[in-house]
This record gives structure tokens, C-alpha cells and sequence, in this order.
């Protein structure tokens, strides 16, 4: 979940505070090695491309490391993924593949994870306790700003999601990020040989999904109940995947958390990442960049990376309006459950480095915003803002709950049920245990996969009660597109009722959650709102103010020396 902040990347890929996941990281690492003697066949599944043995623990089967594409190096460096070659042998499936390249961060645990180029592979988890035939299948794409993340992080271990939901089966997916996965090539020399380069991640997800389609009753699962769920940039992932032509057919529903097609950059904004490549590469030529080795690849990731990019909406894979598919229709043949957390923006106070960084980027994010708006729009955000209680910069954090998630989702949610889509909205209000997170943005996470004691956004362990829950209306909804249950009945959202399920240790269901902000701010979701700090611009009043103040905190600092002074001589 980390995101664009300037230079904090480079301080937290440092720290030396992070041995323990290193450690624990490190040691979940190893080479899956071609079995050529005996194997348990109650341990395997024959795919197309191979036998997989996995392990099993309790009634817990699980495979890591399938892959799932040919590796994208070589020749294959900034092309689209090809499909895995069909093939006879027994491989192991023990260890995951690779982390994508990325800067290592601290709430990003992957990045401790063993990283390289070869990194499409998948890990499922299954429950041998269950023998029910076609069980349905959740492929759950992970998070990270479209820049970090990966499959070794043990907040999306499966293993307590199919425990408490046996007959659900769990994969999730590696894919390419960062430089690897969303640069647009298209200004250097020879860059028009990779058309796909801004948009090689999602293009790894679509054939992740093929490669489910074509295997996964090899494992109990069904081809034609598939769920693609995410969170933030998977959340983003999985909103943009049902207006992809080349998605089409590979699901039949989509789970996405804090995350929407508003998660995407103009081709324009893809520039500055591509303009930082050429200047830490010393190159304007592809043929220079394809002979870089790995290492240098990710030398080169650390020093550009506090500018990632989002996917592109380049016209072809992704329209130029992302919400416009939604508003004609082409979603509505898909199940959808959606939404945001109360305090999504919150979660940047530890990325920023802490309260006080947050209380100074926040308040120069939103004067760098406001320019690009009319004299109008301007006076909707102000009537917001007046509208709110609390310190100036909680009213700010709250314009962007709202204009970089929560509006965004609701948007989709409601065009895809004009449409006759059939769409559920909730609205997390459970929040962690850290200091000014409130419910922020990933804090849902280890209760959606039931890994409590992954305490790295909650704080605390989380609630084994409410995780519970939300299991459950998870799995239902994978099951049948509905995820009411016997203790909670969650009614579709449309308009103009807008139900919503409203989530912490009290679930309820409410109208219209937030009827006032949405109505206020809904016309400014046409100002895509680009989240990176690393561009912003500080000669804005905000600064201009607090280095006045500053300047007279100094000049009063030394006045009162010098006073002090005279009186003891």
C-alpha cells in the first residue's frame, strides 16, 4: 500500500530497524526443484504445464510458486506476458516465486522477500477436508501502489481464509510492478517496439486468470465461478479488469477494496516517471536499457521509484474515461462488491514518516490541488470543508477519503447498477489500534484473510469475531453473487436508496452513508486527482505561512539570546 512520497522510500529502504521481516522473509524462501522419483498423488494437481506437489498442513493443501507465464526476461523484459509452454513433469510447488522489483519498505513486506524479474508465478490454498466438487475460486491481486507488493507477504496467506470457508479456494497472484510493470517506453529510442510497457501488470493479472481458467479444476476448483478481489492498487485492478476486452470471460465477480478505476494516470502524468528512468539510466535507447543486468534494474528502481506510475488509460486497454464503460454497461453481466474504509487517507501518517510530516504534505497536497479547479469548483470544496468539525488538516484528510476513494467507488457502484448490474456496497468504519490511523486505508485486511496476528495496519491482533464475519460474507458473496448470511442481510446497493453496509464490531446496513458529501463533491470526480507528493509544488500559501512563522520563531530565538546576554554582563 505504499505510495508515491517523495525521498521516504530511500530512509525506509535503510532502515535497519526491519530484521525480524528479513529474517522471516528470508527464511520462507527456496528454489521449487522438478521431483523425479516418488510423490504423493493426493498432494499434486496435473496442470497444462506440469504435476504440482504441494504441502499440506492439517486439512490445508497448499501450492506456492506455480507459474503461470513464461519468465518476462530477456527478450521478454517489457513484454506483454506469453503464456507458460505445456509441458510433462513433477515440480514442487513449497516456495512462492519471487517479489516483483521494488524499493523495500517497511508496511510492505513482500519487499523483504527475495526480488527479480522472473516473478509471475501464483500461490493457491485449498481445504482437503472439504470434497464438495467445483468449489468456487477467489484470485486475490495484492496491493502496493502499483509499485510494491507481492505474493510472499504473509498478510495474504490462505491458509485461515479456506480453514474457516472450506469449500472456497484461494490463489493469489504475482504480477509486475513499478519499472517493470507500468513505464511508458514510448519517448526513447526504440520505445515503440513495447506498446504494452504502461500497462504490463494488469496484462499479468488477465493471463494469471487464463492460466486459472485452463487448471483449476486440476485442484477441485470451478472455471465458471471465479472471483477476482483486491485491495488499493488491487482494489484498482479489479475495478479496470471488467472493461478490458481481454478480461472478458475469466470472472465472474469482483471483491474490490479501497480501490477504483480512479487509481490510473494520463499518458501525460506517465511522463515524469520516464523522464526520472532516462536521467538515473544515462539513456534515451531501449537497446542500452535491455542490457542492463537485474541489479542494475533495481539500483535503478531505488532511485526513480518516489514516482511510480498507475496504470495508463492510453485509449486502448483502458479508456481515456475509465468510468465510461461503467456508465454504458459493459460491466453489468458481473457481480460486484465494493467499497472504502472511514479513514483511508490516514494510513499515510506512518508512510510520510509520522504526524508531523503528514500535517505539512497534506495541507500543501490540497493547495496544489486546488489550482486546477474552477472558481466553482473551488467553492464546493470549500463548502465542504465548512460543513466539517475538527483541526483544518482532519477536514483535509477527509476531501481526499472522499475524492480519491470513496466517491470514485461509489460511482462505479451506482453506474453499474443503473445498468442492471448487481452491485453491494460496505463502508469500514472499524478502525486499527495505531495512533491517528482510525480505520485507514489495508486496516481491513487481516480480518478479510483472518490472519489476526498480522498486526502491521490493525495495531493489535485483530477482532477473531468480526473477522469472522466478514469471512463469511466474503465466501457467500464468491458463492453466489449475494453475500448475505444467516446473521447479516446486506441488500444491494442502487439508487436512490444507496444501502450500504456499514462495518465494525456493530454491522449495520444504512441509507445513503455520507448523502451530503457525496452530493457536494460528486461533480469534481471529472479532476482525476494524481496522489503523488514527489511533484508538488510548495510555493503555495500554506508554506509561504509556515516559513513566516518559522522566521520569526528564529528571529525571536535570537533577539531573546541576545537579551539574555546583556543581562549577564
Amino acid at each position: 500500500m505504499a505510495i508515491n512520497n517523495g525521498n521516504v522510500a530511500a530512509e525506509v529502504s535503510s532502515d535497519s530497524s526491519k530484521p525480524d521481516i528479513r529474517e522471516r522473509l528470508a527464511a520462507m524462501y527456496g528454489d521449487n526443484r522438478e521431483i523425479t522419483g516418488d510423490f504423493d498423488p493426493e498432494l499434486s494437481a496435473k496442470c497444462k504445464n506440469g504435476t504440482f506437489v504441494g504441502k499440506l498442513s492439517g486439512d490445508i493443501l497448499e501450492f506456492r510458486g506455480v507459474p503461470f507465464a513464461k519468465p518476462p526476461v530477456d527478450d521478454l523484459r517489457w513484454k506483454r506476458p506469453e503464456a507458460v509452454e505445456d509441458r510433462d513433469g513433477v515440480f514442487e510447488a513449497y516456495y512462492n516465486g519471487k517479489s516483483p522489483i521494488q524499493t523495500e519498505w517497511g508496511t510492505e513486506q513482500a519487499s523483504y522477500y527475495r526480488q527479480g524479474e522472473d516473478c509471475l508465478y501464483l500461490n493457491i490454498w485449498l481445504n482437503k477436508g472439504c470434497t464438495a466438487a467445483h468449489k468456487p475460486v477467489i484470485v486475490f491481486l495484492h496491493g502496493g501502489s502499483y509499485g510494491w507488493g507481492g505474493t510472499a507477504d504473509p498478510m495474504y496467506d490462505g491458509s485461515a481464509f479456506v480453514t474457516a470457508e472450506p469449500d472456497i479456494i484461494m490463489v493469489t497472484v504475482g504480477y509486475r510492478v513499478g519499472l517493470m510493470g507500468f513505464v511508458d517506453l514510448s519517448y526513447l529510442e526504440g520505445g515503440g517496439d513495447y506498446p504494452d510497457a504502461p500497462n504490463l501488470g494488469l496484462l499479468d493479472q488477465i493471463e494469471a486468470l487464463r492460466w486459472v481458467r485452463a487448471n483449476i479444476e486440476a485442484f477441485g476448483g470451478d472455471p465458471d465461478n471465479v472471483t477476482v478481489m483486491g485491495e488499493s492498487a488491487g482494489g484498482g485492478s479489479v475495478s479496470l479488469l471488467p472493461i478490458i476486452d481481454e478480461a472478458k470471460g475469466l470472472f465472474r465477480r469482483v471483491i474490490g477494496e479501497s480501490g477504483s478505476v480512479a487509481l490510473t494516470f494520463s499518458k501525460e502524468e506517465c511522463r515524469e516517471f520516464t523522464a526520472r528512468l532516462i536521467k538515473a539510466a544515462g539513456t534515451r535507447k531501449m537497446s542500452d536499457l535491455l542490457k542492463l543486468s537485474e541489479e542494475e534494474l533495481k539500483v535503478i528502481n531505488e532511485s526513480v521509484d518516489s514516482y511510480n506510475n498507475f496504470p495508463q488509460r492510453d485509449g486502448k486497454l483502458i479508456p481515456t474515461d475509465p468510468y465510461e464503460p461503467y456508465k454504458d454497461g459493459v460491466t453489468s453481466d458481473i457481480d460486484m462488491l465494493i467499497g472504502t474504509n472511514s479513514d483511508e487517507i490516514n494510513y499515510w501518517v506512518g508512510e510520510v514518516g509520522g504526524i508531523v510530516p503528514f500535517g505539512f504534505s497534506m495541507p500543501v497536497k490540497f493547495e496544489n490541488d486546488m489550482r486546477a479547479l474552477s472558481v466553482i469548483g473551488k467553492h464546493r470544496v470549500n463548502k465542504f470543508m465548512s460543513r466539517l468539525e475538527g483541526h483544518k488538516l482532519w477536514r483535509i484528510a477527509e476531501f481526499y477519503n472522499e475524492m480519491m476513494f470513496r466517491l470514485p467507488a461509489v460511482r462505479q457502484a451506482e453506474s453499474h447498477s443503473r445498468n442492471g448490474g448487481r452491485v453491494f456496497m460496505y463502508y469500514w468504519i472499524e478502525p486499527s489500534a495505531l495512533r491517528y490511523r482510525g480505520a485507514c486505508h489495508a486496516v481491513e485486511l487481516a480480518y478479510v484473510f483472518g490472519n489476526h496476528e498480522e498486526t502491521i495496519y490493525t495495531g493489535e491482533r485483530a477482532d477473531a469475531e468480526l473477522s469472522r464475519r466478514v469471512m463469511a460474507m466474503w465466501a457467500q458473496f464468491a458463492r453466489t453473487g449475494d453475500p448475505s448470511t444467516d446473521e447479516v442481510t446486506w441488500q444491494a446497493y442502487k439508487v436512490p436508496e444507496r444501502m450500504t453496509l456499514v462495518i465494525s464490531k456493530d454491522i449495520k446496513l444504512k441509507n445513503d452513508v455520507l448523502k451530503n458529501q457525496r452530493t457536494i463533491l460528486s461533480p469534481l470526480l471529472k479532476h482525476s486527482i494524481n496522489p503523488s507528493y514527489a511533484t508538488l509544488d510548495y510555493n503555495v500559501p500554506f508554506v509561504r505561512k509556515a516559513v513566516g512563522i518559522a522566521a520569526v520563531a528564529a528571529v525571536t530565538t535570537v533577539l531573546g539570546v541576545i537579551a539574555v546576554k546583556k543581562l549577564l554582563e
